[in-house]
């Protein structure tokens, strides 16, 4: 079993692939312990797993897992961290953006006992305006909404233990939300700074309407952090609020009739079908919330299911494996 597992999604990156392989290779030779690198080809419709193909074909320690169409970035490094193999794991993007020189870095942060290790690009070389502005609003609004107290959400490039990688359920968008998630589970979390090249090849797969979804991504980040385990404590407060609220004004209304005889309807009938809405709408809240603890009991009974599919794994069988069969 290797010690160390290099996951890097890949989405049409034919010009990269090649070269940001052997980078890592070479760096990981230097480390001199054993590792693998697990490459993922996300639905690319350019030549980025034929490449990957031929690398496979002739390296046992490359483990290429091709996904059936394009599932987004979360899901690709999903079925990276769910294939490694590695005591600790590390992952980056495929662009180049990331330089392979600094994966020491995170690994002697992991062997000093930290379960995640997180990159900061202190020096970005992106747009300001399109890309730094709204990077920085985010991060912040990500520190002060998570409480971790990191610069740098966005970035890929992060280093892991595998039994705290392996507890973390990655969807949708969540993949910058891993150091959070992990801090849900008590993981002690650091932050080191990591260079930030311009891209040499290839076309970013980043723009500003991917802003717009991190700002919804944080509120249900803020609520899973919060409510995870205990959805009716969220939705019942609110429920309860609205039957208190409208129970009270129900009372009022019932106590002028019986003691001064007034008409309700005539003359409070706004007051009278707002109460009846508090009234409902409280129900309904505290349904939901009750729901939502059904759910909660499903997520920790069930299977896990992945969010991505699997086309095919290619690992070349090294010399010691062939002789053992």
């Amino acid at each position: 079993m290797p010690k160390y597992s290099i996951v890097v999604p890949f989405h049409n990156e034919e010009e990269n692939v090649t070269t940001l392989y052997d980078r890592v290779k070479h760096v990981m030779e230097q480390v001199g312990e054993s590792f693998e690198m697990v490459f993922v080809d996300d639905g690319s419709r350019d030549r980025t797993y034929r490449l990957l193909e031929e690398i496979a074909a002739v390296d046992s320690r490359v483990l290429v897992i091709k996904l059936r169409r394009n599932f987004g970035q979360t899901s690709a490094l999903a079925a990276g961290f769910d294939h490694a193999q590695g005591d600790f794991i590390l992952a980056m993007d495929g662009d180049l953006q990331h330089d392979p020189n600094e994966i020491p870095n995170f690994l002697n942060k992991l062997e000093e006992g930290y379960d995640v290790v997180s990159g900061w690009r202190s020096q970005r070389g992106d747009n300001f305006i399109l890309r730094r502005i709204p990077s920085r609003a985010a991060n912040w609004l990500m520190a002060k909404l998570s409480g971790v107290d990191i610069h740098d959400f966005g970035t890929t490039f992060k280093a892991y233990r595998r039994e705290v990688i392996q507890n973390i359920p990655l969807y949708g968008e969540m993949h910058r939300f891993i150091p959070a998630l992990a801090s849900w589970f008590g993981a002690s979390i650091c932050e080191i700074p990591i260079s930030n090249p311009k891209r040499e090849f290839g076309k970013s797969h980043y723009g500003i309407s991917r802003t717009i979804r991190v700002f919804f991504d944080l509120l249900t980040i803020r609520f899973l952090l919060r409510y995870m385990t205990r959805p009716l404590h969220f939705f019942g407060t609110i429920g309860a609020l609205g039957v208190f609220a409208g129970g009270g004004l129900s009372a009022w209304l019932l106590l002028l009739k019986i003691f001064t005889g007034q008409h309700v309807m005539q003359a409070h009938g706004p007051i009278f079908v707002v109460a009846g809405v508090l009234i409902l709408a409280g129900i309904q809240m505290m349904g939901i919330g009750l729901l939502g603890e059904l759910q909660v009991r499903h997520f920790h009974t069930s299977a896990h299911r992945a969010p991505y599919a699997v086309d095919r794994i290619l690992r070349l069988r090294s010399s010691e494996e062939s002789l053992l069969q």
